[in-house]
């Protein structure tokens, strides 16, 4: 236990120095080089697409073939053109409201919701630019894991994801740790049949740490989320923390289901839950508890996922789906800062493998991938909001 504790403050000691002298505290970072030197597959190559004065979260094309792209730490939602279709971006436009750490966003029937991280507002577009925000979902849980990512689903129902207020801890408000699922006009729309006048939670599926990431498989239309597991976790009862705990999971959401958080996590048998002996629910919880669908190297932190059916990639990747591993913060030895691509077979993913990697060399990382999405010209964009830029990666 103690030997956790040290742990604990050294960590949190590390990330707190981080964050106000990132270039002398923390050893982990360095600045971008002047080439790019990232690996990609035969027959792959990234450029810029652009270079943000502000650190770029998720995005979403709209329906007027551009980038919008939200920065949580700038309160901004941007569009970032390219008009001349040249793999450039143009001088980007500013959205001239007030956001509250905005992340997610997307596009229904014309109008841009925006997920702020106190609830999602509503913008209408005119011939004279951006309506103001108008309030759409209200009284979403703040604190903690606080950002907050909006996706139009398949059913044409809108997703939600709800992080934890913690690390790990039993939750007083039933909303954290979830995805939440509403109507077109944000009516609440969870597991539970709403019968009558009653309005009931808008609970989808529960158990998820922190679940920012989430996509639909093109022929199945299953839906499948990242999630980041636990910190400072050990295999044995008040033991020595290890780094190789708990695998970061991608889920297959179902309605209802609950998917093991704050007991429990995947372990190497397919389809079985191990229970954290340092927080173990009820006896009977974690073999309940729903198993990941596929596990990634622990704390490498996945965030956006997207599927390559809309891509101008090869036939053998258009089953097969993106994940952005933001890169871990409290391991001796980094993991993550790469993107991953999930091979599926049949609707469910097999096997996982490097995609693109070089930010993380030497145990020094230069560049943090947050989101992925297929633009209309069928390349992949990434964000990155430690160097600011937005990458574009085709298939020559």
């Amino acid at each position: 236990m103690f030997e956790m504790l040290l742990y604990k403050i050294k960590s949190y000691f590390t990330l707190a120095m981080c964050s106000v002298m990132p270039t002398i505290a923390c050893a982990t970072s360095e600045a971008p080089p002047k080439q790019l030197n990232l690996k990609l597959p035969s027959g792959f190559e990234v450029s810029i697409y652009a270079k943000l004065d502000v650190l770029p979260r998720m995005m979403a094309f709209g329906p007027d073939g551009q980038l919008y792209v939200t920065s949580a730490k700038g309160d901004q939602v941007l569009m970032v053109p390219d008009h001349n279709q040249d793999g450039v971006a143009e001088t980007p436009v500013v959205i001239p409201h007030n956001f509250d750490r905005p992340n997610g966003l997307t596009f229904v029937d014309n109008n841009l919701l925006v997920a702020n991280q106190n609830g999602v507002v509503k913008l209408t577009q005119s011939k004279n630019g951006w309506s103001a925000p108008q309030p759409f979902i209200t009284n979403l849980a703040t604190g903690g894991h606080s950002v907050k990512t909006i996706k139009l689903g398949p059913d044409n129902h809108l997703y939600i994801n709800v992080g934890s207020s913690c690390n790990v801890c039993n939750e007083d408000d039933p909303t954290r740790a979830t995805i939440l699922r509403y109507t077109k006009d944000g009516r609440p729309a969870g597991a539970i049949p709403v019968v009558g006048r009653h309005q009931l939670p808008p609970i989808w599926a529960r158990g998820l740490r922190n679940s920012q990431g989430f996509a639909w498989h093109p022929n199945t239309q299953a839906m499948f989320a990242t999630n980041n597991g636990a910190d400072m976790r050990s295999e044995t009862k008040n033991g020595k923390v290890n780094d190789e705990l708990p695998p970061e999971h991608i889920n297959h959401i179902e309605r209802g289901k609950h998917y093991g958080w704050p007991h429990c996590w995947g372990d190497s048998t397919a389809g079985q839950m191990f229970t954290d002996p340092n927080f173990p629910g009820t006896d009977d919880f974690c073999s309940t508890a729903t198993a990941p669908a596929i596990m990634l190297t622990s704390h490498s932190t996945p965030i956006g996922i997207t599927f390559l059916d809309k891509s101008h990639f090869p036939s053998e990747f258009k089953q097969d789906a993106i994940v952005a591993l933001h890169g871990s913060w409290n391991r001796e030895q980094l993991s993550g800062y790469q993107l991953t691509r999930l091979h599926f077979r049949d609707g469910k993913p097999v096997k996982a493998s490097d995609f693109t990697t070089g930010w993380l060399n030497n145990n020094r990382a230069w560049g943090r991938p947050v989101d992925v999405v297929v633009g209309p010209d069928g390349a992949l964009y990434v964000t990155d909001d430690r160097t600011g830029y937005i990458y574009r990666i085709r298939y020559q």
